[in-house]
């Protein structure tokens, strides 16, 4: 049957469940396992479609459309897992299909209870991940143990092992070791505090790591080891990495957790080998040359809005054989202060996605600072989108041009809501979502990077170039370098005149990845750096 491991967090948020998470799945896949990874949401939203990154980061995006947690993003990015709508579910989700069931009479008159319904229903979602019985699924549990939301969440995880056994289901606390400087020590008793709370609910974990700003002593570890009743050998540390999250798994490698887990649901796999994960380790530890990129946006300040575009510029900077260094420039301050006084010292400009009206002249000042200053630039959705109105305004002469996102009464609506958006009423999953084919130009930049004719790529948005302006936009100079497969949507545009000048309406940061960066990114870098050069 597929083995499945159950990873959970303590003491505080934020510790970096998902990536400990996804670098379990690169280990065991680096030893041939079949690994399928989940992630599990304990908040009432069916999906997080509709929050927004300040309340929860970065919504990422699968290749069947779903709509998911950014951890996703982290553990799409460290293994080859596919991942699907059955890869993310939520609360919601779980007591609106119990609920639907109710309504039709599924449970035969029974009073519908968390245990088991709510439970039963927890338990089929973790199982249908598995696509077949050699499996091996990792289930990241969202939020801290403690928190009534994660309740039935860790039931349904300890009735798995009631049910299946100890070899064929294991369980790793992810937990805090503060570091108190007044008094030099590290403090282990929230990690016992934290282990106790999971084994009140009758779950024991076979394996504890602990994020520590410092190296943990053998004291600490005989000490979490006794009161929290497992082996020294079990008690894993996961110090903060001074260079890069995709240091992790060679952290953990180092420490012998693969083969620790391997033993306990004995499972026999090949040598592992990260020799070529270690090699672009040493490129961003010691990059031969580096960019500077400013990324202009309305959501800078959070560190987790941006986060698959920060990762992807990784990802080109290490196809360069570079580093990058990324400036992060609000766009309403860009629309206050004017576009020079945070983009003169940049290599590369990027506009990322996003939505609604706030900060949205700064973006086209950005937009305008790149075309007129030759600064390579990448556009992302919204960054298409304005680089569009932009254009408009300034060289077709439609000085009103607009998006009707944010102007329903524009005379000249070059961005407009896509055909088969104007009847929909419901927010949640109803854009224009996950993966379609982009036919591309032969001749252009974009064809330069992905030196093939068509690619297929992920979206989500509701807004699309108006067919309208295509020819006066041609004219002028802009063309379409990508279109869909009937010619009907513009899904990416160029300036042929400009050094490199290259938005999309789709998210290509969510389809990079270290060992395979993708080409628009590395392309992106690449030009950036001939622009410090000078060459």
């Amino acid at each position: 049957m597929p083995k499945y491991i159950f990873v959970t967090g303590g003491v505080v948020s934020s510790l970096g469940k998902g990536l400990t998470t996804a670098s379990v799945g690169l280990l065991l896949e680096r030893r041939g396992l079949k690994v399928e990874l989940q992630k599990i949401d304990p908040y009432i939203n069916v999906d997080p479609g509709t929050m927004s990154p300040f309340q929860h980061g970065e919504v990422y995006v699968t290749e069947d459309g779903a709509e998911t947690d950014l951890d996703l993003g982290h553990y799409e990015r460290f293994t080859n897992c596919k991942l699907t709508k059955e890869s993310n579910f939520t609360t919601g989700r779980v007591y609106f299909n119990v609920i639907r069931n109710e309504r039709r009479g599924d449970y035969l008159g029974q009073t519908v209870q968390v245990v088991p319904h709510i439970t039963d229903e927890i338990k089929r979602l973790i199982r249908g991940v598995a696509r077949d019985e050699n499996s091996v699924v990792i289930a990241e549990v969202g939020g801290t143990v403690g928190d009534i939301e994660s309740l039935p969440f860790l039931e349904s995880a300890r009735q798995m092992r009631l049910e299946m056994g100890p070899a064929n289901v294991l369980f790793i606390h992810l937990t805090l070791l503060p570091y108190l400087h007044t008094s030099g020590e590290i403090k282990s008793k929230p990690t016992q505090h934290s282990v106790g709370k999971l084994r009140e609910i009758g779950i024991q974990p076979d394996i504890i790591i602990c994020r520590a700003a410092v190296a943990m002593t053998e004291d600490v570890r005989n000490k979490i080891s006794l009161f929290c009743n497992v082996s020294r050998e079990t008690v894993i540390e996961e110090r903060d990495v001074e260079h890069s999250i995709y240091e992790i798994p060679v952290v953990l490698h180092k420490q012998r957790l693969d083969d620790l887990i391997l033993t306990l649901l004995h499972l026999k796999a090949n040598h592992q080998d990260l020799s070529d994960w270690e090699k672009l380790l040493d490129i961003i530890k010691s990059p031969q040359r580096t960019c500077r990129i400013a990324l202009v946006g309305k959501y800078v300040a959070l560190s987790d809005a941006y986060k698959s575009i920060y990762e992807a510029l990784t990802h080109g900077a290490v196809a360069n054989y570079a580093g990058v260094q990324v400036k992060k420039v609000s766009s309403e301050d860009v629309e206050k202060f004017g576009a020079a006084q945070f983009l003169s010292d940049v290599d590369g400009i990027l506009v990322p996605g996003g939505f609604g009206d706030r900060g949205i002249e700064g973006k086209i000042e950005t937009v305008r600072y790149a075309r007129e200053n030759r600064v390579p630039f990448l556009g992302i959705c919204l960054g298409m989108q304005v680089a569009v109105i932009e254009f408009a305004r300034n060289v077709c002469g439609l000085s009103a041009a607009n998006s009707t996102e944010f102007d329903k009464s524009t005379n000249h609506p070059v961005i407009d809501l896509l055909e088969q958006q104007r009847t929909v009423s419901e927010k949640g999953g109803t854009m224009r979502l996950g993966a379609y084919p982009c036919i591309i130009a032969e001749g252009g930049k974009s064809y330069e990077a992905y030196r093939t004719n068509q690619v297929s790529e992920r979206h989500r948005h509701r807004y699309e170039f108006n067919n309208s302006y295509r020819d006066l936009f041609f004219s002028k100079g802009m063309v379409p370098a990508g279109l869909s497969p009937g010619g009907e949507l513009v899904e990416m545009i160029e300036l042929r005149d400009h050094p490199w000048f290259v938005a999309v309406q789709f998210h290509p940061e969510f389809k990079s990845r270290l060992l395979k960066p993708h080409p628009l990114f590395a392309a992106f870098v690449k030009a950036a750096l001939a622009t410090r050069s000078g060459s």
